[in-house]
């Protein structure tokens, strides 16, 4: 148990630049006593001691406001930063090296028995006030944005935000740690979409306006038409946009 604490520790200086010293992390940071309850709480409850495990969790709610199933299966090197809020599943599956932020559920969405909570890979980082619902696979490096509300499946490496939660992309490479989950250059697939539509549509305009130009040499009047189309700007569409 200490060599695990001490990975926690080393845990927590390699993703938090605001810690200093080896003495405030152990007596200042909630998620490292939500961890240490939690192994304690792990153990008691496969062992069939299920209400001192469940007591013990509580205690632990109350001391760190973090609720942490004694049934939840977590990997080595777990970091909750802030902390505060965080909610654990009973049959939730965390990985190594996994980062999440305040205000994170990891919940069920069925009240029947067996696994109805999610799994996350290795290396996942969740934002802040992220809701990641139900028997869902998490993959490993995936970054979960602040306030995403996840219900599918999101693939090894890929960024996910929103509300429902959509995938930004997938990273290509390994690109280090990333508070929050969400790098500077992403951005989102409908405001790209739409980006994508009104340029084409520009184009068309560009194309109409040649051809009613066409027309007019050849004496055919066209100034309702033209009228028609200056009606729309889709440079106004694309300043709402950004």
């Amino acid at each position: 148990m200490f060599k695990n604490i001490r990975e926690d520790i080393a845990s927590v200086f390699a993703r938090d630049p605001a810690a200093r010293t080896t003495f405030e992390v152990i007596t200042c940071y909630p998620g490292l006593h939500a961890r240490i309850f939690h192994r304690i709480s792990n153990t008691l409850w496969h062992v069939g001691f299920k209400w001192l495990a469940r007591f013990i969790s509580h205690f632990a709610r109350w001391f760190t406001g973090i609720e942490i199933h004694p049934g939840a299966t977590i990997g080595r090197r777990f970091f909750i930063d802030h902390g505060m809020g965080v909610v654990i599943g009973e049959t939730a599956e965390i990985g190594d090296d996994v980062t999440l932020y305040h205000g994170v559920t990891l919940g069920g969405t069925s009240w029947k028995e067996g696994k109805r909570h999610p799994t996350l890979g290795n290396g996942v980082v969740v934002g802040a006030g992220a809701k990641i619902l139900g028997p869902i696979h998490i993959g490993d490096g995936a970054k979960i944005g602040s306030n995403a509300v996840v219900v599918k499946d999101v693939p090894a490496g890929a960024t996910a935000a929103g509300i429902p939660a959509r995938i930004l992309g997938e990273e290509k490479k390994p690109t280090g740690f990333t508070a929050y989950g969400i790098s500077k250059d992403e951005n989102d697939p409908v405001a790209k979409t739409l980006h994508s539509l009104i340029g084409h549509s520009m184009t068309v305009d560009h194309r109409i306006e040649f051809i009613l130009q066409q027309l007019e040499k050849m004496g055919v009047p066209v100034e309702e038409e033209r009228a028609t189309a200056d009606k729309f700007d889709p440079n106004q569409l694309n300043k709402m946009v950004d």
